[in-house]
């Protein structure tokens, strides 16, 4: 939705954090431009040049296998998925929207990593070149959030079990 209220994240620090990003390269110029604002906004959040990996694939249905070839490797904070599928004359554009955003998701759920999936889903190009810059720069603050979130649930989780086992010791 354009325009829609995403509330307020607050200032993000990006320091330190290792991010790995998935450019399909179908709908090429949407997809470069997804990433071009992707990583200038990675950059206003601080995240270091030689702290992103990019890789491209051929296009939606490909970028799954290659964040899950990523979160394998467990070197990244958070990934990225950038994509664009914009809607044809058949049945395709539900297949490949669908089974894109489940494999996003089930690469996030099954390594415990965060995946900002920025795969536009379009009625036609004007729709995609519209949320182009606002999507690719989202993805990159949803990252550098959810990667900050996620170091603060495991250390809280990390205290709970210290206290635990002291407790248990007693």
């Amino acid at each position: 939705m354009q325009d829609a209220d995403k509330g307020q994240s607050g200032s993000l620090d990006g320091q330190g954090l290792t991010i790995g990003i998935v450019r399909a390269r179908f709908n090429d110029a949407i997809t470069g431009k997804l990433a071009e604002c992707c990583l200038a906004e990675l950059a206003a959040c601080g995240v270091n040049a030689e702290d992103i990996q990019q890789v491209t694939v051929p296009g939606a249905l490909e970028v799954p296998l290659a964040l899950q070839a990523l979160a394998d490797s467990d070197d990244y904070d958070a990934l990225i998925a950038l994509g664009c599928i914009i809607r044809g004359e058949t049945y395709h554009f539900e297949l490949v929207a669908n089974e894109s955003g489940a494999g996003v998701t089930r690469v996030g759920l099954d390594y415990h990593i965060p995946i900002a999936n920025a795969i536009l889903t379009t009625e036609n190009e004007a729709q995609a070149v519209a949320r182009q810059t606002d999507k690719g720069r989202d993805a990159a603050r949803v990252a550098v959030e959810m990667a900050r979130l996620l170091e603060k649930l495991d250390a809280l989780e990390k205290r709970l079990s210290d206290v635990e086992a002291s407790e248990q010791k007693r």
